[in-house]
C-alpha cells in the first residue's frame, strides 16, 4: 500500500505550494518517491497599454522523481524534476520539457542544478503568492531567469548556509557566492545574507573582461501569531539587480546591462517586501503583499518597479486547492517575448487556478 507523504527536497525549497510525494518503494536499500502537480490557469490581463487578453495554461505542472539511501553512515538523496515552461512563444501552444532540478545531497552537502542562495534567503520568509516568476517583487531573489543556475554548491550546518553558484558573467574568474545565516524560535523566522559577484561592466563589449566585484546584503523575517504571518524583507547593494529582477535598463532577464550605468560604473539596487497572511479555516486562507524594487540610476523613466497581490486560496480536499489573485504593477516585469499565462505587463491581472498535488 502506498502512502503520502511532503517530499523533504521539494519542501525546504519554500514554495507555497508544498508537494507531495508518492513512496514508490525500496529496491537494494534505496527508497524511490515520485511527485509534482498538475496546475491549470487562466490569467486575465488588463494592461495600462494595449488590449485586455484572457489565456489559459497548464504549463507549470510539474513531475519529480526522488530516490533517498543510507550508504556507509551517510544519508544519500538524489532528486529531479521538470515542467512544462519551455517552448514559450504566442505562435505555438505545445509545451516543451524542461528541467527544473537535478541535484544530489549528500549530509550537508548539495551539488546540482537547484534553487540559488538567494531564493533560501527569500523563500521561506515570504508572504505566499498564487503565481511566480522567481519570488515576489522586492526580494533580492525576484527574477526568475537566473534562480536555478546550471551548477549550485550548497553547505548547510544548523542556521549557516554557504553557498557558490554558476556566475551569471560568464567572463567571472569566481563563482556568484551567497553566505547567510537563519535563526527561528517559537515560530518566528529570521535570515541575514550576503551576496557577492563579479560584475561586467562592459557588457556591450565582448572582447574583453572588464569587471568589478559587487555586494548586497539582505534581511528577511516571518512573523507567526496564531493564524496569522507577517512578512518583511529588505536589500540593497551593487551587483543584485539581475538577481533581484530590475535595474538600470529596468527588467531584461539576464541582460547585464542592469548592473551598470552608461558609464560602466555599478548602480545601487534597493528593494522591500511586506506581507500578511492568515488562516481563516483548515479550508480557506488569504495574502495580501506589496513589494517594490528601485534602481539608483535608470535609463528609463520609471526606476522603481512596484507590486501588489492579494489572494485567496480554499482547500477542496488535502491534494486539490482553488484559488484566485489579483496583482496590479506599475511596469512589466517580464521579458518581451514571454507569452500567454507567464506575461507580467504594467497594469492589472487576474488568475483563477485549480491545483491537484500528488
Amino acid at each position: 500500500m502506498m502512502k503520502t507523504k511532503v517530499a523533504l527536497a521539494v519542501l525546504a525549497a519554500g514554495l507555497s505550494t508544498q508537494m507531495f510525494a508518492v513512496d514508490l518503494g525500496e529496491f537494494n536499500g534505496t527508497k524511490f518517491s515520485v511527485g509534482g502537480y498538475l496546475k491549470a490557469e487562466t490569467v486575465f490581463d488588463q494592461p495600462d497599454a494595449g488590449e485586455n487578453t484572457v489565456e489559459g495554461s497548464v504549463r507549470q505542472s510539474r513531475f519529480n522523481l526522488s530516490t533517498s539511501s543510507m550508504v556507509d553512515g551517510h544519508k544519500v538523496r538524489g532528486f529531479i524534476e521538470g515542467d512544462f515552461w519551455d517552448n514559450n512563444t504566442a505562435t505555438d501552444s505545445s509545451y516543451a520539457w524542461r528541467l527544473r532540478h537535478a541535484y544530489i545531497n549528500i549530509d550537508n552537502l548539495t551539488v546540482g542544478q537547484t534553487w540559488n542562495g538567494q531564493f533560501f534567503a527569500n523563500a521561506p520568509f515570504d508572504t505566499e503568492i498564487m503565481n511566480f516568476w522567481g519570488l515576489g517583487i522586492g526580494t533580492i531573489a525576484g527574477n526568475g531567469a537566473p534562480i536555478r543556475p546550471d551548477l549550485v554548491i550548497h553547505y548547510v550546518k544548523d542556521g549557516l548556509r554557504l553557498t557558490l553558484q554558476d556566475p551569471l558573467y560568464s567572463n567571472a574568474d569566481t563563482p556568484d557566492a551567497v553566505a547567510q545565516y537563519s535563526y527561528r524560535t517559537n515560530g518566528h523566522a529570521f535570515n541575514v545574507a550576503v551576496t557577492g559577484r563579479e560584475v561586467d561592466t562592459t557588457p556591450g563589449v565582448t572582447s574583453d573582461d572588464e569587471s568589478d566585484y559587487g555586494v548586497a546584503v539582505s534581511l528577511a523575517t516571518k512573523l507567526k501569531f496564531g493564524d496569522t504571518t507577517f512578512s518583511l524583507s529588505g536589500f540593497t547593494g551593487e551587483g543584485a539587480a539581475i538577481y533581484a529582477g530590475w535595474g538600470y535598463n529596468g527588467a531584461r532577464g539576464l541582460d547585464a546591462q542592469m548592473e551598470v550605468d552608461a558609464n560602466g560604473d555599478m548602480i545601487t539596487t534597493t528593494g522591500f517586501s511586506a506581507g500578511i497572511g492568515h488562516k481563516f479555516s483548515d479550508k480557506v486562507r488569504a495574502n495580501l503583499r506589496y513589494g517594490q524594487v528601485k534602481a539608483d540610476e535608470t535609463s528609463l523613466s520609471e526606476d522603481t518597479l512596484k507590486q501588489t497581490a492579494v489572494n485567496m486560496i480554499y482547500t477542496y480536499m488535502p491534494n486539490v486547492e482553488l484559488g484566485i489573485e489579483l496583482r496590479d504593477q506599475n511596469a512589466g516585469n517580464r521579458p518581451p517575448s514571454s507569452a500567454g499565462t507567464s506575461k507580467r505587463p504594467a497594469g492589472q491581472q487576474v488568475e483563477l487556478m485549480a491545483m491537484y498535488k500528488f
